[in-house]
């Protein structure tokens, strides 16, 4: 306590250096704690980008489905199928759709896009298509109703009631079939790839158009009740389905560069927190080093009294630590007060912000986790007595002798 005691005196023999010393580890911890807040935010914003607008949480295709597309890779045995998804109790919601390229023509121009036939019903618990019609109705069950995004009505140069036909190459036998639709609604997801090329017509017309059964689906797509289940590689649900050539995958595993990104973003917090404790530990050595020459002559007294070299190591690992923990305090309000800040208002971009094919046009809010103000501030108080190990090594080595003549 006598040690511990002294060394917290010694920091305000220079206040001006302490302070600076501080404010550089407590920065570091600062910006620390906000990098990996709006990691977290962006983290969440791109998985409800991903899982929240259209693809869900899993998918259930026929395996072959996802490579090219094939209207004829279609899954046989819906009626199973939905039966075992309406048994599962982790399931929140699940959504049948066929899926189609075609041709989308107008009067006045034509397109290529896709062409999604949805349960309008169902369809609203997995994805945002409801949500995102801004003119118009949604689906009320109509065969000759459409949906069509804003950029893609533009281009073909409709508008509400106007005519638009589709022409598909139905199951099986490959034959263009053509099919005449209303608009019913235009669409704006946000999503420039999604706004600009697809149409949403009633699940029923889709089959009719594409030839195909009640029993014929394409794909199942599926939410959760509980977050966990969407990334975990175990589901069960899942695996049982992952039979009789049929394929269901989470969402990370339909999206494996975007799985990718979230693993390696895992470690961006470590990587940038080693570079600004690297930094700051400089600071902290540099510091010590100044404060031990401007004490030379003390030390070489004390050392000359007897003081044992431990007894002087312990004293400046002290000064660190109580050096750390003032850091620690300044960061950690700082970074409340900025992660509170930015977890309300967020982080814009001002406009659309596209990062491996996902876009950002909404702020990121900045996420709190209690390994910032528990983990963060234990590895800055041992990164900082580490630094200080050096210094207080070569206090415990000063010579009587030479110090007291170096101090003359």
């Amino acid at each position: 306590m006598q040690t511990a005691s002294l060394a917290f005196r010694n920091l305000f023999r220079n206040t001006r250096r302490t302070v600076l010393t501080v404010m550089l580890i407590g920065f570091s911890l600062t910006a620390l704690i906000t990098f990996d807040g709006v990691m977290r935010g962006m983290i969440t914003l791109m998985v409800e980008n991903i899982t929240g607008t259209l693809t869900g949480e899993a998918q259930i295709h026929r395996v072959g489905y996802r490579e090219n597309l094939d209207v004829d890779f279609y899954i046989d045995n819906a009626d199973e199928i939905e039966e075992r998804l309406q048994q599962d109790a982790s399931l929140r919601a699940y959504a049948p759709r066929v899926i189609s390229g075609a041709m989308i023509s107008s009067s006045y121009n034509v397109s290529a896009g896709m062409v999604f036939g949805v349960d309008a019903e169902l369809e609203q618990g997995i994805s945002q298509v409801r949500e995102a019609v801004v003119s118009g109705e949604y689906l009320t069950g109509d065969d000759s109703e459409l949906l069509i995004g804003k950029p893609l009505a533009e281009l073909l140069e409709v508008g509400l009631g106007d005519r638009i036909v589709l022409t598909l190459s139905e199951a099986n036998n490959g034959e263009l079939a053509q099919a005449l639709f209303r608009v019913s609604g235009i669409i704006e997801f946000g999503l420039r790839e999604l706004d600009e090329s697809f149409t949403f017509i009633n699940i029923a017309a889709a089959r009719q158009v594409l030839a195909m059964t009640d029993q014929q689906t394409h794909e199942y797509a599926l939410s959760f009740i509980a977050p966990l289940n969407m990334e975990n590689p175990n589901n069960a649900l899942l695996e049982e389905l992952n039979s009789g050539g049929v394929e269901a995958l989470n969402w990370l595993d339909l999206n494996p560069d975007i799985s990718l990104i979230l693993q390696l973003s895992s470690y961006s917090s470590l990587l940038i927190g080693a570079i600004l404790f690297l930094l700051a530990s400089l600071g902290v050595i540099n510091s010590m080093f100044m404060s031990i020459y401007e004490r030379i002559y003390e030390f070489g007294v004390i050392k000359a009294i007897g003081t044992r070299p431990k007894d002087i190591r312990k004293l400046i690992l002290f000064e660190a630590f109580f050096i750390a923990l003032l850091s620690c305090v300044m960061g950690i309000a700082l970074g409340l007060a900025i992660g509170s800040y930015t977890s309300t208002n967020g982080i814009s971009f001002g406009g659309e912000l596209e990062f491996s094919g996902i876009a950002f046009n909404n702020a990121i809010l900045s996420e709190f986790h209690p390994i910032q103000f528990t983990q963060f501030p234990i590895y800055v108080v041992l990164l900082t007595v580490i630094a200080a190990i050096y210094p207080a090594a070569f206090a415990a080595r000063i010579i009587p002798s030479d110090a007291l003549q170096r101090s003359l």
